[in-house]
């Protein structure tokens, strides 16, 4: 057998059931594009695995993934969920390590809904989070948070934009909070059936060495139903608030939640953000998937401001391939406001 034939052989294999194997991990690489990063080089990895080979214990997941491009993009990045004996405690978690060529068009949606003022700059961006969840009673979570994020703006050309915030944020990016999660779902990485409901909430003092005192609530909310055989319908609402003196790099975009999509990421951003969004998934043939959504988000700093004319649409089509069992490869093409983008990624967007 020769090195294409085994390669075929071992995606063809990456999706099949491994029931006798306590950990399972599969790798895939190739070219992709994203438009703030041009084209790129990418290999993600997915891995389930049992912390307990019975039937009542979820099987967990893990992914990494690692991106570069000729535009000096560089990304590396580890996130999961791991499920204790029988669901009686969860652990998620998201360590991401980049450095962007990016653009950016100010604060609030008056300044960054005018094309004139995009500029460009680059961000090295360092992230992580986890929460720890006890179970309380039947699908019934609660637990503490924690939240690290570090971020620099280098090739700055209009700091104006940034409203005099500093652009180094690292002193205060340090966070301390819990979550309270409902969750119903068949399957976290591709549900078909069930709710999932999320309340999470950071507290960012002056104690932890945060220069601005800030705190931040956010609240998710996905209804996945079989809608015919092959096809589910999947709805999520989602809204992030932030309260005291937010800096630029954690205030909340409208693609926070990852439903929205036909965006340059991190457009739109300000002290609060709400989005809907409605998808229909269709199993196509074989391994292949398609979708279809729409929805719409925003951005404001108090709820008076929100208008018709500042609802940002989104629209689109994707392409879904199962790498592994219940663990997509997605890619799609997104439409907005005088905007579209395309977005690669693992598992669904939500």
């Amino acid at each position: 057998m020769n090195i294409v034939e085994k390669v075929i052989n071992y995606i063809d294999k990456a999706n099949k059931p491994k029931p006798d194997k306590r950990f399972d991990f599969t790798i895939v690489g190739g070219p992709s594009y994203n438009q703030a990063t041009s084209f790129q080089l990418a290999v993600m990895g997915a891995a389930l695995y049992h912390s307990r080979m019975d039937s009542v214990t979820p099987v967990s997941n893990a992914s990494l993934f690692v991106q570069g491009s000729l535009t000096g993009f560089y990304r590396v990045g580890l996130s999961g969920d791991h499920y204790g004996p029988a669901d009686r405690y969860r652990i998620h978690y998201c360590a991401d390590f980049a450095h962007f060529p990016l653009k950016f068009w100010g604060i609030g949606y008056e300044t960054e809904s005018q094309d004139a003022n995009e500029t460009k700059y680059t961000e090295l961006r360092s992230a992580f989070w986890c929460d720890f969840q006890w179970r309380l009673a039947q699908n019934l979570y609660l637990g503490p948070s924690v939240n690290f994020h570090y971020a620099k703006a280098t090739k700055v050309t209009r700091p104006e934009l940034w409203n005099g915030q500093d652009l180094r944020v690292f002193d205060y990016g340090l966070g301390l909070g819990f979550i309270f999660s409902f969750d119903t779902r068949d399957i976290s990485t591709n549900a078909s059936s069930g709710i999932n409901l999320n309340f999470k909430q950071y507290f960012y003092p002056g104690f932890l060495k945060n220069r601005y005192a800030f705190s931040s609530s956010e609240l998710t909310f996905g209804l996945y139903r079989q809608a015919w055989k092959s096809g589910v319908i999947a709805m999520q609402l989602h809204g992030m608030a932030t309260y005291g003196n937010t800096p630029w790099s954690m205030l909340p975009t409208v693609d926070e939640s990852k439903g929205i999509r036909g965006y340059f990421e991190g457009r739109y951003r300000d002290k609060n953000e709400a989005d809907v969004v409605v998808e229909i998934r269709q199993h196509i043939w074989k391994r292949f998937g398609a979708v279809v959504w729409g929805g719409a988000g925003t951005v404001f700093h108090h709820f008076s401001d929100i208008r018709l004319n500042t609802l940002l649409p989104s629209y689109g089509i994707g392409v879904r391939w199962e790498f592994k069992k219940k663990v997509n490869v997605r890619v799609d093409y997104g439409f907005g406001k005088r905007s579209s983008a395309i977005s690669l990624g693992l598992y669904e967007t939500f």
